[in-house]
């Protein structure tokens, strides 16, 4: 049977491990052979199964399989985060001496990465309104890689993502998007012309806080070059156990999603109509859905006016609790008057260029009603 919707592909299970409703944690560190041919055969690439988990392992394939179908892909590749995901992505790509465009306010741990470390290997980067398309043509002759969000972190930039992968295959350039706020029940790059397909899959398909954990959906040859030449030497592997929790999360994940939708845009709603917020930054709110977006999660940001004391109001709050990461089922919010102090260290000029009233939030799964009180009694108390 074929799955077309999300709903179908994470509820059903192909495997079947002795009819096992949930497929078993092969908690093994590697696999032996039953004989000389049969070992001969897999390392001359002629078979393909498990030897050693740091390459191949039964439960982190079927949550690769898994992901693959839900992002339309051919294959997909776990790691054991989303940075190693990101990291080990971009230097499949990249050498010494050539040059990313990625758009502004990215993730900051993969703005850190560039700009700390691929600087260090002589490989630059260059930041443009992925908003404005021609920008992104202008600076896109001689770029090796195109690098994606959207919506971006913090302030939710929503790009055309067809017409940006088209500018770079144009110029024979890969295009790659961390596609984490989404989740692929609301957001498919691939089917919009987008090369590699990347989560944090700590956040919104792992969706209980209990793992850490990254995901690469791509072509096959793409997904084999990573397997084959990066996974192995940085080592950045999936756990079974990880890759199982994982598997349990997916199955709720249309259904949470639908929940982090409806809460996220009730409380944004709410939010835009309090007379201390001068902005809310959320995809959806106010305007038709952009294309290849079908639906909006629980992450948005907005503006105090200057009469909200910040820190008062990150006190006040009860059930938003204080936290950096999301997707989970529990609601949090960052201040952005720390992480622009954060972003590059104490004496770095990397700052993160947002402003200081924004505050970010994620709605989990609780009581919207009841998040909207701890919300609005936290600014009372802030005035």
């Amino acid at each position: 049977m074929s799955a077309s919707s999300p709903a179908t592909t994470v509820a059903h299970d192909e495997h079947h491990f002795a009819n096992a409703v949930v497929p078993p944690i092969f908690q093994n560190s590697l696999f032996t052979f039953n004989s000389f041919a049969d070992m001969e055969e897999t390392y001359s690439g002629k078979k393909v199964r498990p030897v050693y988990s740091r390459g191949l392992n039964p439960t982190v394939r079927a949550f690769e399989e898994k992901i693959a179908k839900l992002e339309k892909t051919e294959d997909a590749l776990g790691f054991a985060s989303g940075m190693a995901a990101i990291s080990s992505s971009v230097l499949s790509v990249v050498k010494p001496g050539d040059r990313i465009v990625s758009v502004e306010h990215v993730y900051p741990d993969a703005y850190r990465f560039f700009e700390m470390m691929l600087k260090d290997l002589n490989v630059s980067v260059e930041y443009v309104d992925g908003r404005d398309s021609d920008a992104v043509a202008k600076a896109m002759p001689g770029a090796k890689l195109l690098y994606l969000e959207s919506p971006t972190s913090w302030t939710f930039h929503v790009h055309d993502i067809a017409k940006l992968c088209a500018i770079a295959r144009e110029h024979g350039a890969v295009s790659m998007i961390d596609n984490s706020w989404a989740s692929p029940v609301f957001q498919q790059p691939a089917t919009l012309g987008c090369d590699v397909v990347i989560h944090s899959a700590s956040k919104y398909l792992g969706g209980h806080s209990d793992v850490v954990a990254g995901v690469v959906a791509g072509s096959r040859d793409f997904i084999g070059r990573l397997r084959g030449q990066i996974l192995p030497y940085l080592g950045g592997k999936l756990s079974a156990f990880d890759a199982w929790l994982l598997l349990r999360g997916l199955r709720t994940l249309p259904a949470r999603m639908r929940e982090h939708q409806r809460s996220g845009l009730a409380i944004a709603q709410k939010l835009a109509a309090h007379p201390e917020v001068t902005a809310v930054h959320h995809p959806t709110l106010g305007r038709n859905m952009p294309d290849g977006l079908t639906g909006a999660s629980g992450l948005f940001s907005f503006e105090f006016s200057p009469r909200v004391n910040i820190p008062l109001f990150c006190d006040a709050l009860g059930l938003f609790k204080i936290g950096v990461s999301w997707g989970g089922h529990e609601s949090l919010m960052v201040p952005a008057l720390i992480t622009r102090a954060q972003i590059g260290g104490p004496n770095s000029a990397l700052r993160f260029n947002v402003p200081e009233n924004l505050v970010r939030l994620h709605v989990g799964l609780e009581d919207a009603d009841d998040l909207w009180s701890d919300l609005s009694a936290a600014i009372d108390a802030a005035l």
